[in-house]
């Protein structure tokens, strides 16, 4: 808020449907669309466009942005809450052929469920009904390309607004990037990776995780480490417990339940279960390090622990079904990432 009083040489522009370049005079101009049945009586700029078609099985271009510029918010929804984890969302800076951004658009959005969780916080809401936004500043100097995949065998609908800056970014600015990981199920005695080793130098600045849990029991004793910048099998940051990592304590248990919340950094939501059909354990967290990022200046690796208890006041490692997004700077528009898993593979059975 300090700087909206400030006279700047930026120049606002948005993209939807119905302004898929964003230039200026452009929007409100289709003649064909989504919305052309309905404005069929009152003609062009009357919503004739409110939403994209996404083919089957098709990846399209939803944003081809010139730099230099940055994103500032975007707003997306899947018209098929259930199509959460079959839109696959990317984005390409500076004309790499590697996307920074590779996630499942529920996941990029903390939002992997059907089932509806208000998020309230200061980079990723979740609103009423399924309104995805998110406010990760994404600085780029040539090119932004965004796409979004249709996994399914069916066309889909997408809403969207991207909205973005034209201006000069700093020579010290960094790429914004984000990475998806699933292990179902982690490997005995195995940690689960967050980050895989990136190489360069930035900043990581949050996570978002979801465990589905097989066992009875707390199930998050395990330690998050941070290896940076060549740590070898210790690293330099040890954290106490997944709870605490995502800033709660005592399993997020008040009164003998686990309870939700979402603030401006941290937040918990357990998916309930109806004892039939919806029997598994299911616990969202997201943790933003907006106050505190994790710098880094050659590499860094993430990993956490997934630990239960068994008799005898003994951890239990688990084999759990875990998937998580990292959010990370860097100084390169690139970086490695583990393919991501199929439709089947993502699918949350």
């Amino acid at each position: 808020m300090d700087t909206l009083w400030r006279k700047q040489n930026i120049v606002t522009r948005s993209l939807s449907a119905e302004n898929p370049t964003g230039d200026s005079g452009m929007g409100g101009r289709a003649t064909e669309g989504s919305g052309s049945w309905a404005s069929r009586e009152l003609g062009v700029g009357w919503k004739v466009s409110p939403f994209a078609d996404i083919p089957a099985m098709t990846e399209k271009v939803i944003a081809d942005i010139k730099g230099p510029g940055m994103i500032k918010h975007m707003w997306i929804v899947p018209l098929d809450v259930r199509d959460v984890r079959f839109f696959i969302l990317r984005i390409y800076y500076d004309g790499c052929d590697k996307p920074a951004v590779e996630c499942p658009v529920g996941d990029f959005f903390a939002s992997p469920n059907e089932e509806y969780w208000q998020i309230s916080s200061l980079l990723v809401c979740r609103n009423p009904n399924n309104a995805l936004n998110c406010y990760f500043e994404m600085p780029f100097r040539k090119s932004c390309k965004i796409t979004m995949e249709n996994l399914n065998d069916k066309n889909k609908g997408l809403a969207y607004q991207i909205d973005y800056e034209e201006r000069e970014i700093p020579d010290d600015a960094l790429y914004f990037h984000a990475q998806f990981r699933r292990e179902n199920p982690l490997p005995y005695k195995q940690d689960y990776t967050i980050l895989d080793t990136v190489k360069g130098k930035g900043c990581y600045v949050g996570a978002f995780m979801l465990w589905t849990v097989p066992v009875n029991g707390w199930w998050g004793e395990g330690e998050i480490k941070f290896f940076m910048d060549g740590d070898g099998e210790f690293p330099t940051i040890c954290g106490t417990g997944t709870e605490d990592y995502f800033c709660g304590s005592y399993n997020f248990d008040v009164g003998g339940k686990y309870t939700d919340f979402s603030t401006p950094y941290t937040g918990y939501y357990h998916w309930k279960t109806d004892g039939v059909y919806k029997a598994a354990n299911r616990h969202s967290m997201y943790r933003w390090h907006v106050k505190d990022p994790v710098y880094f200046n050659k590499d860094l690796r993430v990993t956490i622990q997934a630990l239960g208890w068994r008799r005898g006041d003994r951890y239990l490692p688990l084999q759990a079904d875990i998937s998580s997004v990292a959010y990370f700077y860097l100084d390169s528009p690139c970086a490695d990432s583990k393919p991501l898993p199929d439709a089947d593979g993502l699918e949350l059975c």
